[in-house]
């Protein structure tokens, strides 16, 4: 019996059992991949524009955050899952508490770690939460819907509180923010040639 036959006649003969192991399983094997695909691309970008060292150094660090992301991410998919199963079983049904318990406890012992990579996953997080818990308040009627539209002043206020930040108190900044508004604001400020002011940054 192949392997294939063998997972196929699993799934098929007993659902029950199997399934949430299957699907821990599983879960590892996307988070490790999404988390991959995620940061590879990413650290490429962010590497060769402002990263400095020999081209070995930089494909280093650039395997090194991947590798980290997509570790990161299939072991707290693990936990959660794995957590939320046992939960489930006890229980016998999903509880609305599970998928908080299962996360809080899986992103402390996963992105407890204060690093750049946990930072900026957690960070990615918190501005989404933070418009979802918004909406979440207005549709449940915590807060009135507004009679105009927010977004404008939403982003006016966020590039304006960066910028400020930028300007004045800059060390609060996260490291690679900090790098990109430096090249955006204060390289360009720099230039004593054509190619320096069109083909190159310095």
């Amino acid at each position: 019996m192949s392997l294939s036959t063998l997972f196929h006649h699993l799934l098929l003969s007993t659902p029950v059992p199997y399934h949430p192991l299957l699907a821990i399983i599983k879960g590892l094997r996307n988070g490790a991949v999404y988390g991959a695909k995620i940061r590879f691309p990413h650290a490429m970008v962010m590497t060769f524009l402002f990263r400095s060292g020999s081209l070995k150094d930089k494909f280093t660090w650039i395997l090194r955050a991947t590798i980290t992301h997509s570790r990161n991410l299939a072991t707290f998919v693990l936990i959660y899952k794995t957590l939320m199963a046992i939960m489930r079983r006890v229980e016998g049904q999903k509880g609305s508490i599970h998928p908080f318990l299962s996360a809080f406890i899986g992103g402390y012992f996963v992105f407890g770690t204060h690093d750049k990579i946990n930072e900026q996953i957690v960070l990615y997080l918190l501005s989404r939460i933070t418009v979802a818990f918004a909406k979440l308040a207005v549709k449940e009627g915590y807060i009135s819907n507004p009679s105009f539209e927010v977004w404008p002043w939403f982003a006016a206020f966020v590039w304006g509180s960066v910028l400020w930040l930028f300007e004045f108190h800059r060390w609060t900044l996260q490291d690679s923010l900090r790098s990109s508004m430096v090249y955006l604001y204060d390289d360009s400020n720099v230039f004593s040639n054509l190619k320096n002011f069109l083909w190159h940054n310095k």
